[in-house]
């Protein structure tokens, strides 16, 4: 079950890694994944426009048995990661410190936490809602705990957020993934990949998020 981590990084790489830096900040998060130009005319003014790399469409379900969707997170900065409830080895480790930035975020109203279990059949509405409030996690205002159909979870996983998650009979639990923390932007692009069983690589994290809230849409 336990994914290499920084595989997922090379895979980035590979569809383009993007560091774009505002040139009003020198410290802005590079923005991740592929890119590509076009042109756009209005009112006879061509001009040439970067197209980013951004999360595709989605509806899951959570853990209060609600529907979940791109528009419920759109113009929201969140961090999303896959994993499962009877996951064996990195997942309680993934959740101890991602409750870390629930705590940091939970009261701020445009950050969300989507996290994606990759074994739907077994984490019911009903599993996933008892698991959060062991977590210490009483509603879905901030952190949800998505389900839904099981290859969709896996496409979303390695072409939208460009990470690891499949079944694989070969791995503990059944399931390989990444410990990634993927965050993304207000605009559904990816800003940052960080791996969430080392506290000193999600402390990045925390302090990455607040740059993406005071980040207008038309910055990065």
């Amino acid at each position: 079950m336990n994914a290499p981590f920084f595989p997922a990084i090379p895979a980035l790489l590979l569809t383009g890694l993007v560091a774009c830096q505002s040139p009003s900040s020198s410290d802005s998060l590079p923005i991740l994944g592929n890119r590509y130009t076009e042109e756009i005319t209005v009112d006879g003014v061509t001009r040439t426009d970067t197209i980013y790399h951004t999360i595709a469409d989605f509806t899951f379900v959570n853990q209060e048995g609600d529907s979940v969707s791109n528009k419920d997170v759109r113009g929201k900065v969140y961090v999303a990661d896959f994993f499962f409830t009877s996951c064996p080895t990195i997942c309680p480790i993934m959740k101890k410190e991602m409750l870390r930035v629930y705590e940091a975020f939970k009261d701020e109203s445009d950050f969300r936490i989507l996290s994606h279990t990759i074994d739907p059949e077994y984490d019911t509405v009903a599993l996933l809602k008892d698991y959060a409030a062991r977590l210490g996690v009483e509603n879905a205002d901030t952190w949800n705990f998505l389900t839904g159909e099981q290859e969709k979870i896996f496409e979303i996983g390695q072409t939208s957020y460009l990470t690891t998650a499949m079944s694989d009979k070969n791995e503990p639990g059944g399931y390989l993934h990444s410990g990634a923390f993927v965050l993304i932007d207000r605009m559904g692009r990816i800003r940052g990949v960080y791996d969430g069983t080392k506290e000193t690589q999600v402390n990045r994290l925390i302090k990455a998020i607040p740059k993406l809230l005071n980040e207008s849409d038309e910055e990065g």
